[in-house]
């Protein structure tokens, strides 16, 4: 026998449900055995269990401390500035829960879940203060020069800084005319400049603004001498990677930088610039400066004076996105040195994780109690589809675990616990429908159908709510609440399409059996105790719920519409009427 076409929808939906399980559950089995196999790739860190959040694990505190040259303090509005700009930092690789904090007046404690990797810890400790200087003099330097081959940049435990010495002069012998003036290079800073090392551990943190520089590359691959600082790191807007383009607009294989001024720097970097291109190298390129160490110094090709600058090189599509996170986010006001790093315990631990699951099942059983009190076999649909909510919100937390960075909190295990209702609610208000349509007499297959199209806009309307709600939280909230909001939002999601692909699909399959066709008085869906009444040809039959005895009739009284008490108590009026006429004939 063919089947009719709400069955085959109701297959279709539940093959694309299985297909979505199915899906995410290879791409996270697959990413858990590539990582458990010691391959390198995407899939770092991919395991079937969601990281948790510092307030359940535990994890790591670094606390920075601003270096001040003598007499300098610290506002307050500097020390929440760099907060904000380090919790950005920590936030652009994903929502981690971590916890950035002022302590005193020249502190601040970094807390983050877990033990992070040495990319995360490089982007909290290299907290200085981002500065673009003009290059006067630089060479490339061997890598004996700088601890080995291998080594980078690593100080060498055996060499010491260099002290130039006092007697040679310091005072430039013609007053520069501008920052790429040779002239600042005097005989005590040729002297530093030839016998600097890069191996050793140089302080670079007095280093002044308006002084010349002798620095390093980060990786101690070339020595330099810098000009005075022209162009502050808090004058990017915003810096972002991508491929570069060429003279026609054509996107080429090349990654590179891109970065935005704001007004200030616009100027600034519109002036620097068009002195620059008209110089010959090394003097026409521009050092970018993090922690007094050169991380670029790009070339001066062209006068950029509408603030949209590009940095090219030999970049990776890694390197790339680590410079523009450096530019967008190193533009700190103050510099700041790792003052301690040491492990933390869990602030609530296991013991309130258990409370809050137990919680979340306390809930789940209450919700399954009220379903088949009030609903009765019913309950069973009710039951499953929390299973598939609970089985798809499981596999995406875990994979946003490891693909973004995502800790589950005790605010984010809440937010899984208030889906409980958001769920159930779902379930309700298209049980309600169906019954509606039922008191209306219509048989269940059809009750089923216009009953969707009802609830689905009172569905859709709500879970829209929510998830604006959700969304508005993350972006206006930190921390834990962050955490709530994402949890939140991805269980709203969940909801629709658990609601559209297996609760609906399969209302519309167990309508045809004969338990819940036919009206059994424990299907949850009896026509005689919900009410029921018949339309005929041009005729409407109101229920005779007034003399009605039992359970059934109750139900049938509790469950009637307005216009159905009215039009019984017109009924009843009529009933009287009459009967009074009668008893008048008969007297």
């Amino acid at each position: 026998m063919a089947r009719s076409t709400p069955v085959k929808k109701a297959i279709r939906s539940l093959t694309w449900l299985l297909v979505i399980i199915a899906g995410l559950t290879a791409l996270n089995g697959t990413a858990t055995f590539l990582n458990d196999s010691g391959r390198d790739g995407w899939w770092d860190g991919a395991s079937w269990v969601p990281e948790l959040a510092l307030d359940l694990q535990g994890g790591t505190q670094i606390t920075l401390a601003a270096q001040l040259q003598s007499g300098e303090t610290v506002s307050s509005q500097q020390l929440d500035q760099a907060v904000t700009i380090i919790r950005q930092r920590i936030d652009s690789a994903g929502v981690s829960e971590s916890e950035i904090t002022k302590q005193g007046t020249q502190n601040i404690v970094v807390s983050i879940p877990g033990r992070p990797d040495n990319a995360t810890l490089e982007r909290i400790e290299a907290s200085a203060k981002l500065t673009f200087r003009p290059v006067l003099y630089t060479e490339a330097v061997s890598n004996a020069a700088v601890g080995g081959e291998g080594d980078g940049a690593t100080a060498s435990p055996t060499a010491t800084p260099y002290t130039p010495n006092p007697d040679l002069e310091s005072t430039p012998t013609a007053s520069p005319t501008n920052a790429s003036d040779l002239s600042w290079i005097t005989p005590q800073l040729a002297d530093l400049y030839q016998n600097y090392d890069c191996a050793a551990e140089n302080d670079l943190a007095t280093a002044r603004d308006d002084e010349p520089l002798v620095t390093c590359s980060t990786d101690g691959t070339a020595k330099y001498i810098l000009g005075p600082v022209e162009v502050q790191g808090s004058d990017i807007s915003d810096a972002t990677n991508g491929l570069a383009a060429d003279s026609q607009g054509n996107s080429t294989n090349t990654w590179a930088v891109n970065l935005e001024f704001d007004g200030q720097g616009t100027d600034r970097f519109s002036e620097v610039t068009s002195r620059l291109v008209s110089l010959q190298a090394p003097q026409n390129q521009f050092a970018v400066t993090l922690d007094n160490q050169v991380i670029t110094a790009p070339s001066a090709n062209a006068a950029i004076t509408d603030g949209r600058a590009q940095i090219t090189g030999q970049f990776t599509q890694d390197s790339s996105k680590t410079l523009a996170d450096q530019l967008k986010f190193g533009a700190l006001p103050l510099s700041f040195s790792v003052q301690s790093n040491e492990t933390i315990t869990a602030t609530l631990g296991q013991t309130q994780l258990v409370s809050g699951l137990i919680a979340g099942l306390i809930g789940l059983i209450l919700v399954v109690i009220y379903s088949l009190i009030q609903y009765r076999a019913l309950a069973f649909v009710t039951v499953l589809s929390l299973v598939i909510a609970a089985v798809l919100t499981y596999l995406v937390i875990a994979i946003l675990s490891w693909r973004e960075g995502y800790r589950l909190s005790l605010a984010g295990v809440t937010g899984l616990i208030v889906a409980i209702g958001i769920t159930a609610d779902s379930f309700i208000v298209y049980f309600e429908r169906i019954r509606d349509e039922l008191r209306d007499g219509r048989i269940l297959e059809s009750a089923v159908e216009s009953g969707w199209k009802r609830a689905i806009r009172t569905i859709v309307a709500s879970d829209t709510v929510n998830f604006l709600a959700a969304i508005t939280l993350f972006i206006l909230a930190v921390g834990n609440v962050k955490g709530f909001a994402l949890t939140l939002g991805i269980t709203t999601v969940i909801d629709l399409i658990v609601v559209s692909l297996f609760t609906h699909p399969m209302l519309q399959l167990i309508a045809r059996t004969r338990f819940f066709g036919e009206g059994h008085s424990f299907s949850g869906l009896d026509p005689r105790a919900l009410g029921a009444v018949y339309r005929g040809r041009a005729q409407f039959r109101t229920p005779a719920v007034a003399g009605r005895k039992g359970a059934g009739g109750r139900e049938a009284v509790k469950r009637q519409t307005i216009a159905e008490r009215k039009a019984a108590e017109k009924n009843t009026e009529r009933v009287d009427t009459s009967t009074a006429g009668e008893g008048k004939k008969d007297s």
